[in-house]
């Protein structure tokens, strides 16, 4: 490990975590940069890699490879897009699945917003020098229609309309399991869970606000195909939910599905419902079902 930075604990330090030691030390770095750093075998435990959770005994040798730091701010790149609406003021793209919206720990190429500087210049910036533009987020492997803003005004008024619960959202997803009612409705709150931190989950008393409904378009076997409705935008929300009532997302290993061969878990943004910030008038969106999704869905009777 070329340009390695090393540390030796002391006995005062026995029973922390890694991640909580290497932040105390190394307080020029953020603590999701140390933890990607740990996830990437950059940081070695007397000579191996450990989780973030590993507890020190106080007499290790760690070294510490830094990894690449983010960019200052987001750069155009020459990256296809699928533009579905453009005004003015707002931009609506059909998100592929895999692409991450902005730049984060570990993503710093490729993402939507890379993409959009690109295509259409300027883009708000009140979201920050990272994220112009973004109003909402969709997950990685969540395809279909995101809203980007293009000035501050109209990103203000987006965010107020989310904020309001003005934006209307639709969803298909394919999930496990038959669902008994043709509609219904899950309003669990939803927390971080506390184990396993890169879940979410709706098994606890407390979390946020979340309302989700559906309704069956078609039972096939084993599976059902929903449209889904959310009031709220809470992470992971649709995935949280669905399985929380046994039925996860096909394909959504995180939140409890078998392994599946369509390489993605099955959620589309199929419909985004808003006022325009120009014209005041209501515009709804569309993105098609992804073709890997419809290709999918095909096979199944």
């Amino acid at each position: 490990m070329a340009g390695d930075l090393w540390l030796e604990p002391e006995p005062a330090d026995q029973g922390k975590r890694l991640d909580q030691f290497l932040r105390e030390r190394l307080p020029q770095y953020s603590r999701a940069r140390l933890q990607e750093w740990i996830d990437q075998g950059r940081v070695l435990v007397n000579g191996s890699a450990e989780k973030r959770s590993f507890l020190l005994k106080g007499a290790e040798r760690i070294g510490v490879e830094p990894g690449e730091l983010a960019p200052l701010r987001a750069t155009a790149e020459d990256i296809p897009l699928d533009v579905l609406y453009e005004d003015g003021d707002v931009i609506a793209i059909n998100k592929p699945a895999g692409m991450v919206v902005h730049t984060g720990a570990g993503q710093h190429s490729g993402t939507l917003v890379n993409a959009v500087l690109h295509r259409f210049g300027m883009l708000s910036s009140v979201g920050g020098v990272l994220r112009p533009g973004i109003v909402h987020r969709l997950d990685r492997f969540t395809s279909g229609v995101i809203l980007v803003a293009r000035n501050d005004a109209a990103h203000r008024n987006l965010a107020d309309q989310f904020a309001s619960r003005q934006v209307e959202k639709i969803y298909l997803a394919l999930v496990h399991g038959l669902v008994k009612n043709d509609q219904g409705s899950i309003t669990t709150p939803i927390a971080r869970d506390p184990i396993r931190r890169t879940r979410m989950t709706a098994r606890l008393a407390r979390g946020r606000h979340a309302s989700t409904t559906y309704r069956v378009l078609k039972r096939l076997d084993g599976l059902t195909f929903l449209e889904i409705k959310i009031g709220t935008g809470r992470t992971h929300q649709i995935r949280v939910h669905l399985a929380s009532i046994g039925h996860p997302v096909v394909g959504d290993k995180l939140y409890g599905a078998a392994a599946s061969d369509l390489g993605r878990y099955f959620l589309h943004a199929q419909q985004i419902t808003f006022t325009s910030p120009g014209t005041g008038e209501r515009v709804s969106v569309i993105a098609p079902l992804a073709p890997d999704l419809e290709r999918f869905l095909g096979t199944r009777k």
